[in-house]
């Protein structure tokens, strides 16, 4: 019993010594200004000072409309017969009680948090009250949050425009009503967040502006919800010092909601106050969260198109700003964001990579396109920031039509850039002659990131590989944030990305759900092309894993036929430097002797794949799967002139697993019970095949991996 108190005992002082250097190394890495702010918002929430500044205004003002809508028959024309069914179903879908969350299958629209209701501070400090019985025991907070956005508000909005049917103003009605009830001011759950509730007021000024013509509004319905847009409103500052702390698209969307309120509640005593101060913080956002060359602090395809959204909302309701100087540089800016992430857009199906963090979150639905499709925030975003369209005419046009963007100018060409220095991404080569086979040619993106900002998956060098509109290899998303283990945001981590781990080690220090320590600095050291036109090749590496003396460097190289090869060089560090950096195969081959020789560690390539029918050859360690076009065939192996030479050193060994939706279908062990699985959008999960190559050996060693698809 005593030697179990002195284990139990040195197992504490090891934990406590672990937080400390985290503590640390959170203080160096995330810099004194953002755990200021933070600890000042936990001072607030423990202190009371919080509870206190969240004030009711009782003050009435009359709604002022933000927007410019469109006339019926614009839209109609737009709509088409199609759109207008689809449109009209899903509104449909909502007044029978179903939405469609993340953008997924409908579900019960819930807007009655469960059990009694506290003030919402209590839930941040974990107040037993509010925490304990059937309070507040939600699975994810986000499955209570996102009905709360009132996103579907915005479909119902458009249908009756559409329509004039006053089913659907009546439906908005009943529901927000039943939701004021359930969630008195700053009681409840979906008050936590000022974020949720920046973005709840956006949708409400929407719907008293919309439904203003409706029979169902009335007088006392607009007052009321005039009265709760300035409550909302005036939740937001108290807590602004958290979304500062964050310096994401928690700054953005709370500084858009205190705009639109000051625009929409002129008359309020408080507008003013509002406007000015999301002015200042929804300016200061664009200029530290977007980099120079587009990209966005959050490393998230998803956050991008949120914080575009949020910049064209911004734009439409407070256009009298868009000619200033500061009005003109973020246009800039904002432009540089729209094409970056058109750079990542497959052109045949307008899908992206699911790079980064996914919570589902399309805040502005203004558009009958699936929640994949990323062409109507870039076509709004190119007309409203370029001044041009980035497509031709089509149905991803409503959600400019909606936020009044237009151009006469000529349409810019919408396909990417051959390469972008920052991006990563490399097109396959057209052949010669010109294929209808080859129409659709096949690209890929490789991620290569110096982070200057938080790193929300450890994913350097993921390789994200396109064909014909098919997403081959794949990122795995995001599926939950705060479920139980083992989902607890587990698709953040290096395993289940298409790179490879070493030791079975993540490439940064998880130090906790949201949180990534010792940031893996990756980019890209070389772009070649063959004289004669027949490949091209992208070559980047990262030090995530100097810790272990290893450097992970990663080719792509395109073939004019069409296939791709994938060379995983893992070098050996000494000394605090690479050996052998020349990147051409015979002066690495000379570089490398038995003096820097590493010792033998475990490597683990994956790729995740379609779930698609399969053959697996395992002598020829090669999988083949069928895709609606044909069978696609990856081939692994090692590349024989990284052997080492010297005939005293074992051999590597090479071995395969597949896994398939947390199953081991070959190879030894059980599987993670997060292998073989990708999540779409938040919430949702699919089986996918896992494809791990296995190699033990000593450095340098390369795995390769080549890509063949049909002719």
């Amino acid at each position: 019993m005593v030697q179990s108190r002195e284990y139990g005992l040195q197992d504490a002082r090891v934990t406590l010594l672990h937080r400390i250097i985290l503590a640390f190394k959170a203080f160096r890495q995330l810099g004194p200004r953002s755990l200021a702010l933070y600890a000042w918002y936990q001072v607030g929430l423990h202190t009371g000072i919080l509870r206190w500044r969240s004030v009711v205004s009782s003050q009435q003002s009359a709604i002022r409309g933000v927007l410019e809508l469109p006339c019926r028959e614009s839209l109609e024309a737009l709509l088409g017969e199609a759109g207008r069914r689809a449109l009209i179903a899903e509104a449909d879908e909502i007044i029978a009680g179903q939405v469609r969350l993340f953008g997924s299958d409908p579900v019960p629209l819930e807007l009655i948090p469960p059990g009694p209701v506290q003030h919402w501070t209590a839930y941040e400090t974990f107040n037993p009250s509010a925490r304990s019985g059937q309070a507040f025991q939600p699975s994810d907070i986000k499955l209570i949050w996102e009905p709360a956005r009132f996103g579907w508000a915005f479909t119902l909005g458009r249908a009756y425009h559409l329509s004039g049917d006053e089913r659907y103003a009546a439906a908005f009605w009943r529901y927000a009503e039943t939701f004021w009830d359930a969630n008195p001011v700053n009681r409840g759950p979906n008050w936590i967040s000022a974020q949720e509730v920046a973005l709840r007021l956006m949708a409400f000024v929407f719907a008293g502006q919309v439904f203003a013509p409706s029979g169902s509004t009335t007088p006392e319905r607009l007052a009321r919800l005039a009265g709760t847009i300035a409550e909302h409103a005036a939740r937001i500052p108290p807590t602004l010092s958290y979304a500062r702390s964050q310096n994401n698209n928690h700054l953005l969307s709370e500084a858009a909601g205190l705009i639109t309120a000051g625009l929409a509640l002129p008359d309020h005593p408080a507008a003013s106050r509002w406007l000015a101060l999301g002015r200042k913080w929804f300016d200061w956002g664009l200029q530290h969260q977007i980099a120079a060359d587009g990209a966005y602090c959050q490393h998230s395809v998803n956050y991008h198109r949120l914080m575009l959204q949020l910049a064209l909302w911004v734009s439409a309701v407070d256009g009298q700003r868009r000619d200033a100087p500061a009005g003109r540089l973020y246009r800039s800016r904002l432009a540089s964001a729209m094409r970056w992430l058109l750079d990542l857009l497959d052109p045949e199906t307008g899908r992206v990579p699911n790079l980064g963090p996914n919570d589902g979150a399309y805040i502005l639905p203004l558009t009958v396109l699936p929640f994949s499709d990323y062409r109507p925030v870039l076509q709004a975003a190119s007309l409203a920031f370029l001044g041009e369209p980035a497509f031709e005419a089509g149905a991803w046009d409503e959600m400019a039509l909606w936020l009044k963007v237009e151009s006469s100018k000529l349409k810019v060409s919408s396909q990417p850039s051959t390469l972008r220095q920052a991006q990563g991404r490399l097109f396959n080569l057209q052949p010669t002659p010109p294929s209808t086979l080859h129409a659709s040619p096949s690209w890929a993106y490789l991620r290569a990131e110096k982070f200057t900002s938080r790193p929300g998956h450890a994913d350097q060098l993921h390789l994200d590989l396109w064909w014909r509109g098919l997403n081959v290899a794949q990122d795995a998303g995001t599926y939950l944030y705060n479920a139980p283990p083992p989902w607890d945001n587990a698709l953040t981590r290096t395993a289940v990305h298409n790179t490879v781990t070493v030791n079975g080690r993540d490439q940064m220090t998880h130090a906790g759900r949201f949180l990534w320590l010792d940031w893996a600095q990756g980019g890209i050291i070389a772009h070649e092309q063959d004289p004669g036109g027949e490949w091209e090749r992208l070559v980047a590496k990262h030090n995530g894993y100097r810790r272990f003396g290893v450097i992970h460097q990663r080719a792509v190289t395109a073939f004019r036929d069409g296939r791709w090869l994938i060379e995983d060089q893992l070098l050996k560090v000494e000394g605090g430097r690479l050996k052998g950096m020349n990147l051409q195969p015979a002066t690495l081959r000379q570089a490398f002797t038995t003096q820097n020789a590493a010792q033998g560690r475990l490597y683990n390539l994956n790729w995740l794949l379609p779930d698609w029918p399969y053959e697996l050859d395992v002598e020829a360690l090669s999988l083949r799967i069928l895709s609606p076009f044909g069978w696609i065939t990856l081939k692994t192996g090692i590349q024989p002139n990284f052997q080492p030479s010297p005939s005293n050193l074992p051999p590597a060994t090479f071995n395969i697993r597949l896994s398939r939706a947390g199953e081991r279908l070959y190879g030894l062990g059980a599987a993670s019970p997060v292998e073989g699985w990708t999540s779409p959008t938040y919430g949702t999960k699919i089986p996918a095949l896992s494809l791990t190559v296995e190699a033990t050996g000593d450095l340098p060693l390369c795995l390769t991996s080549e890509w063949l698809f049909p002719e």
